[in-house]
């Protein structure tokens, strides 16, 4: 197999595997196989005909070309004519792809027949089910932003408890893997490899409630998971004890079960190293240089310093990636220089077996890793390193052994800022040889890995940081620091503690400064830009766009050369064919490039990038603005406490509540960024007792908010002053209004008016459809209220999904009615059944969205009729 052959086996592996993201991809990408196998090495062939006879006229035309010389000795080669013309090639390829396709299915994790997610009914938990669960600790625990432990548990034994005796009632065997999350003090102490006995409520994950909302269910199942435990006690002295007594019995258990609650020598080194580093360091200095020596799964890091990086751009340097693992084979291959080849090729393997090791077997370390291994080889056998032909084959040995990473953004990631490192920096380095090597590599690698994983942060995650780059060239001299300096001081940590506690201590201040720059920069205006969603197609056009670029520059470098040699050619004196090909344009006869099948554009390299980026922006910004331009569209969002609405219009956003902070962090910024808001131009707080909540101060600080109408009732005491929030919403070149029962306002063509502030009820007109939110209300309140005669009439009805009487439903008289509740009250129910009123509930249908022209559509599938009436 030659090198064109096994590039093209490798790529039709990770093709097939992609192709699994349509249901009908694997036959697709089979029938592409065949197609491509019959019609291609006849196309190709066709080429090479065509070439050659265009060569050799374009020698008889050149009347002084006395030297004849071989074809291939003058004509630079084409991609295509290094492709093989063999059908059994690409027949092979096909093949390759399909059958990647079908191991990805057999890889893909299912539950067993006794998979511990089968004790939970179909329908979900109806009542609360305590269970006491067996297994063995898979993965170190956690810190959650609940502040709650997580770890995973390999299960082998459910016992259900009887709620009044609580004795064991069953005791079955189980198996399958268990998302778990206990208080954080019963996990204190625990060890990956620990068996346990986790005490708690198993659940079963749901799908996403509201549009752009994290897909829990589906990051279990990836992970091999069907179910949760949401645990309150861990057992572990007796399951030890049990498991001390099976070692005595049994010498074979002994040898592979490890002892009491001890950590493994691989995560007694580690805690070693981080112990070391944060004996004489604060949080979060402390912890931030042990997550940049080992990567945050070796250490807690605060989640507020998290949402910092990460909405700086700075994520990569709080995550174990490739710099770690070029540093330390920097640091072996230096400190073994004088040795033989095959002593620094065995002292290089098992560093990187052992960074590995203390990193947790992330997909961007073993990438770096497998690279790093390919380097040492070639080192060995004194062999030039073809960096692109390594890191397709590191890519394609990690999805042999891991097909599902084909779909983790972590090692997507890691792979295109690599490809970009590669392919992008050598160009740009040539374009600032004027600056010193050190600083021109500082300005060049954040801009080459960022333009390659660009497209794909868009297409997830639907917002781009505007900064990043600037930032990564602020923060790359402490960056590099600090992984220098972590390395060293992780290495004389693991020798001598207190060694590794001293180098510690001197990366302090550039901690300090590096955490200063995140928070800075998250913090100014405009950190975070959404651009809405992004399509597959406009994901395949940009890319598109950056591959362009890349064999555009390059072409134009090339023929930048072919120019600078013809004018030395005429200088002495001497033509060839390609003096002859620009000597003579007049006639028409030959046209450039002819020879090949497919051409790029023809630009001077000076125009390829401005027209590339103004291409890509088009790209983005045209089909957001199109869609943002002609939407109307009333969304209400799945929320377990206060309902919020979110109308857009034209471009402009008015959102009605926003939940506590939980809700704005999760539920109403995801969903914002997915629709490319930016800023708020309406915010209306209908709740009195609610409406200046934490909810409101967490979207300030990313959303600009334009306008503020708050409910003037009387606050609860908890409440708290509302001057703070005030000066918050005015120094954003905001203002804020006071609302007032029988207030109205005017938004856009939509229309609110508070019909009363204590309770609320606030009555919208949106869409020529009459829209009645109505609080929280004893019955005789209700009675009250509807035997005033200030309700009217509403097409549909908002409520809590409590009781409501049946003179306020005849006073409204709702067509659909939606409740902001996980249940509703039955006799409710049954009265709007009986006016054949079409009920919602989030609990149940998860966020609802209308538009005028196709009405009511749920997030999420339920059994009954979705056709709206209205």
């Amino acid at each position: 197999m030659n090198q064109a052959t096994g590039v093209i086996v490798c790529l039709a592996y990770i093709l097939g595997l992609i192709s699994t993201a349509v249901p009908w991809g694997r036959y697709g990408i089979l029938a592409l196989g065949i197609a491509v196998a019959i019609a291609l090495p006849n196309l190709l062939r066709k080429f090479t005909k065509n070439s050659v006879k265009v060569t050799k006229k374009r020698r008889r035309r050149q009347k002084e070309n006395a030297i004849e010389e071989p074809l291939d000795a003058r004509e630079e080669l084409s991609l295509l004519s290094r492709l093989p013309r063999a059908k059994w090639v690409w027949a092979v390829a096909g093949l390759v792809a399909f059958l990647a396709s079908v191991y990805f299915a057999v890889r893909s994790p299912q539950p067993a027949i006794n998979d511990i997610s089968k004790l939970i009914p179909a329908g979900g938990n109806t009542q609360e089910v305590v269970v006491t669960v067996r297994g063995r600790v898979v993965s170190t625990p956690r810190l959650t932003r609940s502040g709650r432990s997580q770890f995973w548990l390999a299960t082998d034994l459910v016992s259900e408890i009887n709620g009044g005796e609580g004795g064991v009632v069953v005791n079955r065997p189980v198996s399958g893997k268990l998302y778990v999350t206990v208080p954080l003090l019963q996990a204190t102490g625990l060890y990956a490899d620990n068996t346990i006995a986790v005490v708690g409520s198993l659940y079963k994950p749901q799908p996403p409630s509201n549009p752009g909302a994290f897909d829990f269910q589906a990051y279990l199942a990836r992970e091999g998971a069907f179910a949760g435990l949401k645990g309150r006690q861990i057992d572990w002295r007796r399951e030890n004890a049990i498991a001390d007594v099976n070692r005595v019995n049994n010498q074979a258990d002994a040898f592979w079960e490890p002892s009491a609650m001890r950590p493994s020598p691989i995560q007694a080194m580690r805690q070693r190293i981080v112990r070391s580093q944060l004996s004489q360091l604060n949080v979060p200095e402390g912890p931030l240089i042990g997550a940049i020596a080992l990567g945050k799964q070796a250490v807690d890091l605060p989640y507020n310093i998290r949402d910092s990086f990460v909405q700086a751009g700075l994520a990569h340097a709080i995550a174990a990636s490739g710099t770690q693992v070029s540093m330390v084979l920097a640091l072996v291959l230096a400190l073994t220089r004088h040795f033989s080849k095959q002593l620094q090729f065995s002292f290089g393997v098992g560093a990187l077996f052992l960074l590995v090791a203390l990193t947790g077997f992330e997909a961007s370390v073993c990438r770096a890793a497998l690279m790093g291994f390919g380097t040492l080889f070639a080192l060995l056998l004194n062999r030039q390193v073809k960096p692109l032909g390594l890191l397709l084959i590191a890519a394609t040995i990690l999805l042999l052994v891991n097909p599902l990473w084909i779909w983790d953004l972590g090692f997507q990631l890691s792979f295109l800022a690599t490809l970009g490192l590669i392919v992008t920096t050598p160009p740009l380095m040539a374009k600032l040889d004027w600056m010193p090597p050190a600083i021109a590599s500082i300005v060049v690698v954040p801009i080459a890995a960022s333009v390659w994983v660009l497209p794909l942060l868009l297409y997830v995650f639907s917002v781009v940081s505007p900064y990043s780059i600037l930032v990564n060239i602020i923060a790359a001299p402490l960056l590099w620091i600090l992984s220098i300096g972590g390395m060293i001081s992780a290495l004389a940590g693991l020798i001598f503690p207190p060694a590794g506690s001293v180098l510690a201590q001197l990366l302090d201040y550039p901690a300090k400064g590096l955490i200063a720059i995140a928070e800075y920069f998250s913090q100014l205006p405009g950190n975070s830009v959404a651009v809405g969603q992004v399509s597959v197609f406009q994901l395949i056009a940009l890319y598109s766009l950056i591959c362009w670029v890349w064999l555009g520059g390059r072409s134009s470098a090339t023929s930048s050369v072919r120019d600078l040699k013809d004018g030395r050619n005429k200088e002495q004196g001497t033509t060839n064919n390609e003096q002859v090909r620009w000597k003579k344009p007049s006639k028409g006869r030959e046209k450039k490039g002819k020879s090949r099948v497919i051409t790029l554009p023809v630009f001077s390299s000076a125009w390829i990038l401005p027209l590339a980026v103004a291409a890509a922006m088009g790209i983005i910004v045209l089909p957001a603005w199109h869609v943002q331009a002609s939407l109307f569209q009333v969304t209400l969002l799945a929320t377990s406490g206060e309902p919020v609405l979110v109308i857009q219009e034209g471009g402009k956003v008015a959102l009605i509540n926003s939940g506590d902070e939980n809700t704005v962090r999760f539920t109403v910024l995801p969903f914002l960024q997915q629709q490319g808001v930016n800023s708020v131009n309406f915010a209306i707080a209908t709740h009195g007792h609610l409406g200046l909540s934490g909810g409101w101060g967490k979207l300030l600080e990313r959303l600009p908010i334009k306008t503020f109408y708050d409910n003037n009732a009387p606050k609860q005491i908890h409440r708290g002053s509302n001057q703070e929030f005030i000066t918050a919403v005015q120094s954003r070149q905001g203002v804020y209004f006071p609302l007032e029962t029988n207030s109205t306002v005017d938004l856009g063509s939509t229309r609110l008016q508070l019909v009363n502030a204590e309770i609320p009820v606030v009555e919208l007109l949106a869409g020529n459809r009459t829209w009645l939110l109505v609080g929280d209300m004893t019955p005789e309140a209700q009675k009250k209220l509807a035997a005033t005669g200030t309700l009217k009439p509403a097409q549909v009805l908002w409520w809590s999904g409590k009781t409501l009487t049946a003179e306020l439903l005849s006073a409204v008289e709702p067509k659909v009615a939606i409740a902001s509740a996980n249940e509703i009250d039955p006799e409710t129910a049954a009265q709007l059944r009986q006016s054949k009123t079409q009920i919602f509930w989030t609990g149940r249908d998860g966020a609802l969205q209308w538009t005028p022209s196709a009405g009511f559509k749920t997030t999420l599938e339920s059994e009954e009729n979705q056709t709206s009436f209205l």
